[in-house]
């Protein structure tokens, strides 16, 4: 009889063992279970329901509240993350990560007005947070409030200049927020073999941002070959949504062979997710004959890098001419201050030395590597100075060098 009983004892026993194991899980151990089924599994419903159970131990466990929130917001359950995020609000949370969860879920659903000022009053108690900073640029330029995004992505930089992704975002809103640019350029390129006279370019140019993008009128003058002649550009910069955006140029000069009659270019870019950028185009000119060139580019911000590989291809009737850069920039500060560093084969369209693709040298051996340093004052006044060596294959057999140094400046108002 006794041996019954504790056989009866040992199968209640059991369970309710189990039973208590379950039930000792603790706040915190279910918020990491939530996070998981979230994070990991991607099943939100799981979290969700995890999530509430958590809740009903710890009903004023503020992060398992914000969570919920974002587990709402993700799931397209709009009106359920409101009431969270509500209720929050009623209780003045001042946690970073609810003025960064709740504002979040206002710019996603259009709702920009709010979401800057639930960003203002979050960095109102977290005044250096990269998280909201970042946001508010997001949301100020989504909004075209181009001095208001400039001014919170270069407060990040300054904190965290390594914040890549900031950076690339600065680089997008550069080009809405100085309305107005001159620029002057002098280039001076160096034979020791291929021609007797040294090369001069100088570039005059007016930039001036519009709703629709930026547009850049340029003349160029040039001394090569011993001899003087003009060219007129103009080139734009459409924004076709916060991702994508075109490049779109067009080139005329009356003195063929110190520039190609006609010139024009039209690229595609991508603002890509990681900090990513891409481009396909193409670039065609016209001396007594059209040559159409084919660019891809690919490059990425990685904190105070970027780095870019970028490649031209020549169809001819004989064979595929090829170009090929590598490029690497070190930011110091904002969006004008850099070291870079490239390395390369080929001639491309963009060099002011283009007028030898006419006389075929583009299908010879040309290796270059240089280097420029870009920087600014008072935001207003830019400054570059670059440097390119040249060894080039002129003839079958025959290679010369040349010194390419160019000077900059560009004054925005």
């Amino acid at each position: 009889m006794n041996k019954l009983v504790f056989i009866l004892l040992g199968l209640l026993i059991v369970p309710l063992s189990n039973f208590s194991q379950e039930k000792r899980l603790t706040a915190d151990e279910l918020f990491a279970q939530a996070r998981t089924a979230a994070f990991d599994q991607k099943n939100y419903a799981e979290a969700i329901k995890i999530s509430k159970q958590a809740l009903l131990q710890a009903p004023e466990y503020t992060d398992i509240r914000i969570f919920l929130g974002r587990l709402y917001t993700w799931s397209d359950q709009i009106d359920s993350a409101r009431v969270v995020f509500e209720e929050l609000n009623g209780l003045h949370v001042q946690d970073e990560d609810f003025f960064l969860a709740y504002a979040s879920f206002a710019y996603w659903n259009n709702q920009s007005t709010q979401a800057i000022q639930l960003i203002d009053q979050g960095l109102s108690y977290h005044p250096t947070s990269q998280d909201l900073l970042l946001l508010k640029a997001k949301v100020d330029y989504s909004n075209n409030a181009y001095d208001s995004a400039e001014k919170s992505v270069n407060h990040l930089l300054q904190l965290n200049p390594k914040h890549a992704e900031a950076r690339a975002l600065a680089k997008n809103i550069q080009e809405y927020t100085a309305k107005n640019a001159i620029g002057l350029n002098y280039n001076f390129v160096h034979f020791d073999k291929q021609f007797d006279n040294d090369w001069h370019i100088v570039a005059l140019s007016y930039k001036r941002a519009t709703p629709l993008g930026s547009v850049i009128f340029r003349t160029n003058y040039a001394n090569k070959f011993a001899d003087n002649g003009l060219q007129f550009e103009v080139e734009a910069y459409p924004r076709l949504s916060k991702i994508f955006y075109l490049y779109v140029a067009a080139g005329y000069s009356n003195n063929v062979g110190i520039f190609p009659k006609y010139r024009t270019g039209v690229s595609l870019y991508a603002n890509l997710p990681h900090s990513f950028e891409g481009e396909v185009g193409y670039r065609q000119l016209y001396f007594t004959d059209n040559i159409w060139m084919y660019t891809a580019s690919i490059g990425k911000y990685y904190q105070n890098f970027w780095f870019n590989l970028k490649t031209y291809l020549t169809p001819s009737h004989q064979n595929i001419s090829q170009s090929y850069a590598g490029t690497v920039r070190y930011y110091t500060k904002g969006a004008n201050d850099y070291v870079g560093f490239m390395i390369g084969t080929g001639l491309s369209p963009e060099e002011n030395r283009n007028n030898l693709l006419q006389i075929s040298n583009y299908k010879l051996k040309t290796f270059k590597v240089g280097g420029e340093y870009n920087f600014s004052i008072s935001r207003t006044h830019l400054f570059s100075l670059s440097s390119t060596y040249y060894n080039q294959e002129f003839r079958q057999g025959e290679k010369g060098n040349q010194i390419d140094i160019t000077l900059g400046y560009i004054k925005t108002f």
